[in-house]
């Protein structure tokens, strides 16, 4: 694999000329929260392997992140694995109810199609899940989630470095030569990229991808409302897309609102009061008077699947691997899904003293995770194009669709354990359980 033609290889464990002195098992490009989890999770069941973290963000600017996550069930049970979801918790926003519903912007009223109760609980011993009644997912601010990853990765002995990112790397035979943008070079086993949905080492790898746009932004922000949400999330279908309203902490919610590409970037570009307008259209009255609590950003949406997971010695993880639309709230989770799976994959191989790095070994983690997030990738953009739009005969069949669920407990069931994660193949770290 060649990363960079401005590269060059000389002899062994050189780029350049120069020789690599700093030499990791993993490598992980990008420093958010798949990237951390990953070595979060293998550091804490292989304690001697040694991970080195490079972020080209500062190290400060996380904390500017105003935004929040909704993690699902397998996430927390994850997180609480790994001695993480205690502190968490104390910040997380229990999801108690959801309720989703389909109408025109111009609608007097909104009625329910769907409801769902939060909390599912189960037979442990039958399903192999620590599963007391829990919601099947919890609202935590961004800052925090990464606050403990970057904390526990510390005490874990992690190296974290930040400002700084891959510029290009160079496959020698039992490694990877890596330089960094500020001329360092690192050698490891194997290079995890965590980078995001444009991931520029993807592209390094060479790895293709399958990508369309669908012209529409996600509108973030935070409101403040005049009345508690007792930890009910709502999602209504408008014809230009989801709108989703996510209890936070006290009485405020995370809105995730999706808008045709122009119309979009107008709402973003209005004054305060025009912007607040807008939005009480959408969120109604229900919570009484509302005020954006905080600052407003958008993202354009699309969906992104790479064709392969991973190369010899290199594998994507999170958003570098797949990118798809909010409507159903699993892009995170698909990333946690992924460090999961990996963490395991390595561990393992690890244990049985196999190459990490060696492309037979990375093979399983690609088969345990392709066939979901291709499947997660298919259903988000069949749901979006079923419900961003105001054909008349769609919206009959799809209200009729959706009230006939709710009618059924049993497939409610099952959609409440599909988006809590509740899955007996999963890897060990989402059933609670250690590697």
């Amino acid at each position: 694999m060649k990363a960079s033609s401005k590269t060059k290889k000389t002899s062994k464990g050189q780029i350049n000329g120069q020789r690599s002195d700093l030499e990791y098992d993993v490598l992980i490009g990008g420093g958010g929260y798949v990237g951390l989890s990953v070595a979060v999770a293998i550091a804490d069941n292989a304690k001697h392997l040694k991970i080195c973290i490079v972020d080209m963000a500062p190290e400060k600017a996380v904390m500017q992140d105003e935004r929040a996550s909704a993690i699902a069930a397998d996430a927390t049970r994850m997180l609480e694995q790994l001695g993480l979801w205690k502190n968490i918790s104390k910040d997380a926003q229990a999801i108690n109810e959801m309720i989703v519903t389909d109408s025109k912007l111009s609608d007097v009223t909104r009625p329910k199609f769907l409801t769902f109760g939060g909390v599912r609980g189960g037979d442990a011993n039958s399903d192999g899940f620590e599963n007391d009644k829990k919601p099947f997912a919890h609202m935590v601010p961004n800052r925090t989630l990464v606050k403990e990853l970057r904390s526990k990765a510390k005490a874990l002995g992690i190296q974290q470095i930040f400002e700084v990112g891959v510029s290009s790397f160079e496959n020698e035979d039992n490694c990877v030569l890596v330089t960094l943008s500020d001329g360092q070079i690192l050698n490891t086993k194997l290079l995890v990229a965590a980078d995001g949905v444009r991931s520029k080492l993807r592209d390094y790898a060479g790895i293709k991808t399958i990508h369309w746009p669908y012209n529409q932004w996600a509108i973030v922000t935070t409101v403040a409302h005049e009345r508690d949400h007792e930890g009910r999330a709502e999602e209504h279908f408008l014809p230009a897309g989801p709108f989703a309203i996510l209890p936070l902490k006290g009485k405020r919610s995370s809105l995730v609102w999706t808008e045709k590409e122009a119309d979009a970037k107008r709402l973003l570009a209005m004054d305060e009061f025009a912007f607040e307008l807008e939005l009480e259209q959408r969120f109604g009255h229900k919570l009484g008077d509302i005020e954006v609590d905080g600052p407003r950003k958008g993202f354009p949406l699309g969906l992104t699947l790479a064709r392969e997971f991973i190369a010899d010695r290199f594998v994507l993880v999170g958003d570098a691997a797949h990118g798809i639309h909010p409507i159903a709230g699993q892009g995170l989770n698909l990333g946690f899904k992924d460090a999961a799976a990996l963490a395991q994959t390595i561990v393992e191989a690890d244990r049985l003293g196999l190459d990490i790095g060696s492309i037979n070994i990375l093979e399983r983690y690609q088969q345990w995770r392709r066939f979901d997030t291709v499947q997660m990738g298919v259903v988000t953009d069949i749901l979006n194009r079923l419900f961003s739009n105001d054909n008349p005969i769609l919206r009959i069949a799809r209200n009729f669709g959706l009230g006939v669920v709710d009618r059924l407990p049993f497939i409610k069931d099952n959609l409440i354990s599909q988006a809590a994660g509740k899955d007996e193949s999963a890897p060990n770290l989402l059933r609670g359980k250690a590697i």
